[in-house]
């Protein structure tokens, strides 16, 4: 009877012990699973600290998804070459266009669209062949313009190559109603002068060469002007 006594006391105190460690498990998993969620949080946190991600539109670096230029300028000195009858000295005149950025390779450079209004004045033969007249000239052309650094580098120079089409508008007789531009350019720009709004001087050359007949004109210009980024 005490043999038996003794064995039961042994089993309940073992059940007891296993009650005890379970119940012991049951509140620990809680802890753990809690102490999971922390380190996980704390490694997202560190990671997006250490790589953060450039933002467009406003963002705390002041990037700007557009940009546009309104521009207007004249002609230091310029020349055509078979492109009227007298003189080739200094026929450009008056030049204002618009520039607008299409694409960038970011952290690199900018591609824009750059659409110029030019006038020209040139010295052409009378009828008689005798006497020279000014007759003037009108264009509109179309040019892809690389530049860099990009324009959301904040860097105040620039430099830029652009090419494309030109029109005629109002063209002299027997020229070419079609001309291929190309340019040269180097400007400095100050964005975000007053709220979006900044100015812009530019120089370089800008030159054109006939396609349907002969002519070119070669000339070193100056633009100035207003910036956006928005």
């Amino acid at each position: 009877m005490r043999s038996l006594l003794l064995i039961s006391l042994m089993m309940a105190s073992t059940a007891f012990a296993q009650m005890v460690e379970v119940k012991d498990n049951n509140e620990s998993a809680p802890q753990g699973r809690d102490k999971a969620q922390e380190y996980f949080k704390e490694r997202q946190g560190s990671r997006s600290d250490d790589s953060p991600r450039r933002t467009f539109g406003g963002g705390d670096d002041g990037a700007a998804p557009r940009y546009m230029a309104i521009h207007l300028g004249t002609f230091f000195s310029s020349q055509a070459y078979k492109w009227g009858d007298g003189s080739g000295d200094d026929p450009g005149k008056f030049n204002m266009g618009v520039t607008y950025r299409i694409g960038e390779w970011v952290n690199s450079m900018d591609l824009a669209l750059r659409i110029e209004y030019t006038s020209y004045v040139l010295k052409v033969l009378d009828e008689t062949n005798t006497e020279f007249y000014d007759e003037d000239a009108r264009k509109l052309s179309f040019s892809l313009l690389f530049s860099f650094p990009d324009a959301n580098s904040r860097f105040p120079l620039y430099f830029g190559a652009g090419i494309g089409p030109g029109i005629m508008m109002k063209k002299l007789d027997d020229e070419s109603a079609v001309v291929l531009d190309y340019s040269l350019v180097a400007g400095a720009r100050f964005l975000n002068v007053i709220d979006n709004i900044g100015f812009m001087v530019e120089t370089g050359l800008k030159n054109h060469i006939s396609l349907l007949s002969d002519g070119q004109f070669n000339g070193v210009f100056i633009n100035v002007g207003s910036v956006f980024a928005f």
